[in-house]
């Protein structure tokens, strides 16, 4: 259940242009049967990292372009350990977690999330990832042993050869699994452990803790740097109240499942629609100058004038303008927004 309710809400990652959404081929696969019946018995070993990925910021492209570069080296090499065609490569894989395990285990600390499940996917699938055990974190899962839990999904479920993973990896029951017992299970049981040193910004480990902060502050130039790519919210047009269309200047609105959105302003975007991508000049707020109470996320796109009311949508997130303010009415909030418009203009303009 829960994979094909990942397969259907990745529908609006499809909708948009290629590059955008990264789309490539990864088998989504929820458990471990679903692994084995998919890829058969004679399925390939697997060079495999483990984790919840929210963001897929550089740290975690440093681990996944290291994962994918092992396994096309691997295949090269012939480094099979069994007989038969289908072990002479090995699947660049990752086994993550939907819902993020703090969720369960700890509600009131668990972190608002950079992105959905079928966004990090699709960011897995851009960076090369063949295969992705997407493991429901439920009870029974938290209860399993670390022991049991490389036995049953690393060993007998994904044949791994290789484990990359940071060194503060925790895993099992009550995290009391750590990267030594991993590598001591790994001399058992034939697969080698590999250390994956952090990224940092400055001083500062890039992290999706880091992250999450730099959005909320409206620091969106942080996040790109830390992200690799700026900042992005995606989901759907919705029909807003037609009121900056009659009053101020056109606008499409966006509604995401994202839980973690910047704060309240103006910024420069770009848009991303099923047909290209615009510039634009986005508001996250609520509309005090009408007393609105709702959040909302409404971009102005430049060069384009269709009225949109459903459809793909993504808005990228460049710079910060301005904090969000209660005008006089519409009159003095379009002259607000005609300023905003130039110098987005002049930000996007060849220096």
């Amino acid at each position: 259940m829960l994979l094909d309710a990942t397969k259907e809400t990745m529908r609006f990652l499809t909708d948009l242009p290629a590059h955008d959404a990264g789309r490539a081929d990864i088998r989504l696969l929820g458990s471990a049967d679903e692994w084995e019946e998919r890829l058969g018995k004679d399925r390939p070993g697997t060079v495999v990292t483990i984790g919840n990925f929210d963001g897929v910021h550089l740290g975690h492209q440093k681990i996944l372009r290291d994962l994918v570069e092992r396994a096309a080296a691997a295949a090269g090499r012939g480094d099979a350990r069994e007989v038969g065609e289908a072990q002479k490569q090995l699947l660049p894989a990752v086994l993550t977690f939907y819902p993020h395990p703090a969720r369960l285990l700890r509600p009131q600390q668990a972190p608002s999330l950079l992105e959905t499940l079928p966004q990090r996917l699709a960011d897995f699938a851009a960076l090369g990832i063949s295969a992705a055990l997407v493991l429901q974190f439920d009870a029974v899962l938290a209860q399993a042993s670390a022991k049991d839990f490389v036995r049953e999904y690393l060993v007998d479920t994904m044949r791994a050869r290789t484990v990359l993973v940071g060194a503060s990896f925790r895993f099992g029951h009550k995290q009391l699994g750590d990267v030594e017992l991993l590598q001591e299970l790994g001399r058992r049981w034939g697969f080698e452990v590999v250390i994956v040193t952090p990224v940092f910004d400055g001083g500062d480990v890039v992290s999706s803790t880091a992250i999450r902060e730099a959005v909320r502050g409206g620091r969106v130039e942080d996040a790109r740097r830390m992200l690799a790519r700026p900042f992005a919210l995606a989901g759907e047009i919705r029909t807003g109240t037609g009121q900056g269309r009659k009053l101020v200047v056109p606008t499409l609105n966006l509604s995401t499942e994202q839980e973690t959105l910047p704060k309240t302003g103006v910024y420069v975007t770009e848009t991303v629609l099923p047909g290209g991508t615009y510039r634009s000049v986005t508001n996250v707020g609520v509309r005090p100058t009408f007393d609105g109470t709702c959040l909302a996320i409404e971009s102005h796109l430049f060069d384009f004038a269709e009225a949109l009311t459903a459809g793909a949508m993504k808005v990228r997130f460049l710079q910060r303008l301005r904090d969000e303010q209660k005008f006089s009415g519409p009159e003095a909030l379009r002259e607000q927004v005609l300023k905003d418009m130039e110098r987005a203009k002049s930000i996007f303009a060849p220096s």
